[in-house]
């Protein structure tokens, strides 16, 4: 059962840093953070290769924010620099089997989401 956890969540203000984690069960898959604001659809934020060689991000957050992934540790984390109000959300972890890791691309499994909340 693949199982995905998520940690550094929490609040700061704007154009402060955090740095999300996500600790997987799996690590031959594509993975991609996806974050869900109040009364919005869920967005794909960033999406990082099997390999770690290839990387995706939403305009949105294109130069902001960074995907990687370390083997070692089986983590994937997303670096957030330059964090605007508009970027407070429910950010959301995920693994997919196909190895895509773009908007589109399938994502099979999820974790639980942790907070993040960016005051003006």
């Amino acid at each position: 059962q693949v199982q995905l956890v998520e940690s550094g969540g929490g609040l700061v203000q704007a154009g402060g840093s955090l740095r999300l984690s996500c600790a997987a069960s799996v690590r031959s898959y594509a993975m991609g953070w996806f974050r869900q604001a109040p009364g919005k659809e869920r967005e794909f934020v960033a999406g990082i290769s099997r390999s770690g060689g290839g990387t995706y991000y939403a305009d949105s957050v294109k130069g902001r924010f960074a995907i990687s992934r370390d083997y070692g540790k089986n983590r994937v984390y997303l670096q957030m620099n330059s964090l605007k109000p508009e970027d407070t959300a429910v950010y959301y972890c995920a693994a997919g089997s196909s190895g895509s890791y773009s908007p589109h691309s399938v994502f099979d499994y999820w974790g639980q989401g942790t907070q993040v909340t960016v005051s003006s």
